[in-house]
């Protein structure tokens, strides 16, 4: 079932295409309808202010003050709260419903939601002397109902879990996001040449809507389900026992679901009961503490991991700009190359490593293995590369030392496949979607937590000590590689073998 994987793959590119296309114009609206707003509401108390016209895609030099900056910040973290928090109540109840009813439309389903927020986008942009800045929390609201961009890759991950035994999912997870950072670093580029060759930035949007459009056709009518009916079904019949002793109240509709405590409900999946049978291990041993202890350590650290990787490329191209002098030009070639590096690792350099270690494909049923050794040597070495990249950030000096730093740091980027490889290894194949759903609540809350964190760090210490954040980080890759000597081989995993 490897080879079903290369089903979704190649639609998939696309998707991260527009997903890493979209993160300048989306600025650059934001921006613009906000500087629009200042400069009105300035110009109506002050009869003596006058302002050039605010064009959507110009060179808006009127907008470029600390005022326009703060407002347009604050609707980001607004933006980002409405989507983050959504997204986390819904991740988990989408990974379980794919547990039971399969990846692909739920798949689908998250990808409808981006595109709804894509049309109201859309609207927006074309339209942009007319329509508030605030109609873009609808399009934050229906692409968070859906479960936003980090449910989607859940969903991905669920996929290739279940295409893939477990000795080679670290590879499969390699290739997933692979083919993100290959959106991320690319995404921009192709975005800048169609505005130079259409000279309009809403082509962008509208090329954006269609890559998702792409996607979700393809899983509607094209790639093939990756779960069996019988494993649905499975799951279908545990899900109504379960049912059957609990309160109604935990049903996907209910308001209960809204309250504080029972969003990380559920997280529990990280935290299975006692020494005998239990939720994860029903048919045998498996939940005891050795088993808890890795899949508390193991979500930990993916969950720091990428809350620095989506927290910190904004900072570093700022400071980059700030200490370095550096332009669009050199920022452009910076994030090139260590996406560059990133993508040769996940794509060549782990599965090189895996195939020489771990030999051919076994061709075994999928089960409930834990962490190899393997596993946990390159959670390790990837964490040392991180914390080595975020030291040099903080003490280069020079433009080509912090790019040599950034390429350090991109060899880390093997760690995040084989942490959520090494999770999936830990529960039976039936619950591998909750499971990652489960990750998908951490991510989502990563994604609104840690930006936020790290640029107040930022704004408050530079040009006093601009550093500080990289020290931050590199003592964050400390404190996650001593934990990382806490994951046990096998942990609890090594007497059980799931039934189908």
């Amino acid at each position: 079932m490897i080879s079903q994987i290369w089903w979704l793959i190649p639609p998939l590119l696309p998707f991260t295409l527009a997903f890493g296309g979209l993160a300048v114009p989306k600025i650059n609206l934001i921006l613009t309808l906000i500087c629009r707003d200042y400069l009105s509401d300035r110009a109506s108390r002050d009869p003596n202010f006058t302002h050039l016209p605010v064009v959507f895609g110009g060179d808006n030099s009127q907008c470029q003050v600390p005022e326009v900056q703060s407002l347009v910040a604050r609707f980001q973290l607004y933006f980002n709260l409405v989507s983050g928090i959504l997204s986390a109540v819904v991740s988990p109840r989408l990974g379980r419903l794919s547990d039971r009813y399969g990846r692909k439309m739920i798949l689908a389903f998250a990808v409808f939601g981006a595109m709804l927020g894509e049309v109201v986008t859309i609207v927006v942009a074309a339209r942009p002397d007319r329509i508030s800045v605030n109609v873009l929390l609808v399009a934050a609201f229906l692409d968070g109902m859906c479960g936003s961009f980090t449910t989607s890759l859940a969903l991905v991950h669920s996929y290739a879990a279940d295409c893939t035994p477990p000795e080679r999912r670290n590879v499969s997870f390699g290739y997933v996001h692979g083919v993100l950072f290959t959106g991320v670093a690319a995404g921009p580029f192709l975005a800048g040449y169609l505005i130079k060759k259409t000279g309009s930035i809403l082509s962008v949007f509208y090329a954006a809507l269609g890559c998702q459009t792409f996607l979700f056709l393809m899983l509607v009518f094209v790639i093939p389900e990756s779960l069996s009916m019988e494993r649905r079904w499975i799951a279908r019949e545990k899900h109504r026992a379960k049912l059957l002793d609990e309160d109604a109240a935990s049903r996907w509709l209910s308001l209960s679901g809204l309250n504080p405590v029972n969003l990380f409900k559920p997280l529990s999946i990280l935290f299975p009961r006692g020494d005998g049978p239990s939720a994860l291990f029903p048919n045998g041993r498996g939940a005891g503490s050795a088993l808890r202890r890795n899949l508390i350590l193991l979500a930990a650290i993916d969950t720091a991991m990428f809350g620095v990787a989506i927290g910190t490329m904004q900072v570093i191209v700022i400071y980059a700009e700030y200490i370095f002098d550096w332009g669009n030009y050199e920022s452009s070639v910076f994030v090139s190359i260590v996406s560059t590096v990133r993508v040769i690792n996940l794509l060549v350099i782990l599965p090189t490593v895996t195939r020489i270690v771990r030999g051919p494909q076994s061709g075994q049923q999928p089960s409930a293995t834990g962490s190899d050794t393997l596993d946990i040597v390159i959670i390790r070495l990837s964490i040392l590369f991180d914390m080595a990249g975020y030291v040099g950030y903080a003490t280069v000096r020079t433009g080509p030392l912090m790019i040599l730093s950034g390429m350090v740091a991109a060899l880390g980027g093997m760690g995040s496949p084989t942490l959520q490889s090494s999770l999936t290894k830990h529960v039976p194949p039936d619950r591998i979607g909750q499971l990652l759903g489960a990750t998908g609540l951490l991510h989502a809350l990563a994604r609104v937590v840690a930006p936020t964190i790290l640029n107040l760090i930022y704004s408050l210490t530079v040009g006093k000590f601009t550093q500080a954040v990289f020290v931050c980080l590199a003592s964050v890759f400390g404190l996650t590689f001593v934990l990382s000597w806490g994951i046990r081989p096998h942990g609890g995993c090594s007497h059980f073998k799931t039934t189908h």
